[in-house]
């Protein structure tokens, strides 16, 4: 080898050893040596969330966002899904088919959620839960109680029950407790208010009441004079109104103004405070039925310090709950929808704060249900004795 050879192969082996030592250098050290990097943590658990944060029922959307945000921090607090963090993508449902839809796809497609919580109002989770069952993708609402989701499909659940235990529950009361015969009818044209006007008249005519006038009007009505006036000419005893927060407090007050001067009842709609406050004065008297939950003075607390006041919404404790339970099925299955869909099924979720216990059929829908009835006075809704 010549002298420029040497200087060559000098120059490698002097490159090499360096590199070796900065190798070196820059690994974990212990007495004995290099160790193995540290390992990455693994990726967060990412879920989908569809309520109403804006338009009609934002008020029950935001509170049961924030019941949801509760529970996200407490599964995490305690070490996760497996050790894994959870997270959740919120979308706006706006209590319209439309809007849920879209926001559905994009969990979907985009995100590629294995499970949507949600949605809220029974259109929203009508709106996707076809996609959703094509994709395979699992769907717990917390909120939609019409009947039609019964049959929406095998990945398709709900721990909030379906009207046909609350349309039932709603005509007995009505012709037993406060001896109604003669009940006209004043809906919201949406799957919600239609489902459940359907039950309530079926089961009230059994009962030998007389159904005397059926008035619907869309969801985005604010003026239901012409309705109410036909239904004042009917003569009802009372007056069955099923209606969301906006509609409700417009036709409310324009049932005072029109002087029905018959009772008004309704359904879990109107468990928004918003209703009465903005209703003043007609809303008094006003009776609804609404689902009954044990709340837990620790979930109480703990929510209005995330709202700053004490109302527990509509179907909060169902949507803290729902997002309980996809933890703890996830936590035994992992993130496989389909081996989540098969779990859900076999689920018993106790010690919650929306029912004793939660356990869904062979529909996924929730095999048991309790109701209350709650009466308004000086614009609060408080459970009727």
């Amino acid at each position: 080898m010549n002298s420029s050879g040497r200087l060559v192969l000098g120059v490698v082996i002097i490159v090499a050893v360096l590199a070796g030592v900065y190798a070196f250098m820059q690994s974990p050290q212990t007495a004995n040596g290099p160790t193995a990097a540290p390992p990455q943590p693994a990726q967060p658990i990412t879920i989908g969330f569809i309520g109403p944060l804006t338009g009609d029922a934002a008020a029950i959307g935001q509170n049961a966002k924030a019941a949801v945000e509760l529970a996200v921090e407490e599964v995490n607090k305690a070490g996760g899904v497996a050790g894994r963090t959870l997270s959740v993508i919120y979308e706006d449902g706006q209590c319209t088919g439309k809007v849920a839809s879209n926001a559905a796809n994009k969990l979907i497609n985009a995100d590629n959620v294995p499970v949507i919580l949600g949605g809220l109002c029974s259109g929203e989770t009508a709106s996707f839960a076809g996609a959703a069952e094509q994709a395979k993708r699992v769907v717990l609402s917390y909120c939609s109680s019409a009947p039609s989701i019964t049959q929406a499909g095998d990945y398709i659940f709900r721990d909030y029950p379906s009207d046909l235990f609350q349309g039932a529950f709603g005509a007995k009361y009505v012709y037993e407790k406060l001896g109604k015969k003669k009940v006209a009818i004043v809906y919201v044209k949406s799957d919600w208010g239609s489902g459940i006007r359907q039950v309530f008249a079926d089961e009230f005519k059994k009962l030998g009441g007389t159904i005397v006038a059926e008035e619907g009007y869309e969801q985005v009505a604010r003026d239901l004079r012409t309705q109410l006036t036909k239904v004042k000419a009917a003569k009802p005893d009372l007056v069955y109104f099923l209606g969301y927060t906006e509609g409700s407090i417009v036709g409310v007050k324009q049932a005072a103004e029109l002087k029905l001067g018959v009772p008004l009842f309704g359904a879990d709609g109107w468990d928004d405070p918003k209703i009465w406050s903005g209703a003043g004065a007609a809303g008094e008297g006003a009776m609804y039925t609404v689902v009954s939950a044990p709340l837990n003075d620790a979930f109480r607390v703990a929510l209005k310090a995330k709202v700053g006041s004490d109302e527990v919404g509509l179907c909060s404790p169902q949507a803290y709950d729902g997002l309980k339970i996809l933890a703890q099925v996830m936590g035994k299955v992992g993130t496989d929808a389909t081996a989540i869909k098969d779990e859900l099924y076999k689920t018993e979720y106790a010690g919650g704060v929306s029912a004793a216990k939660v356990a869904f059929d062979k529909n996924g829908d929730p095999i048991e249900a309790n109701y209350a009835v709650k009466a308004v006075k000086d614009g609060k809704a408080m459970e009727a004795k």
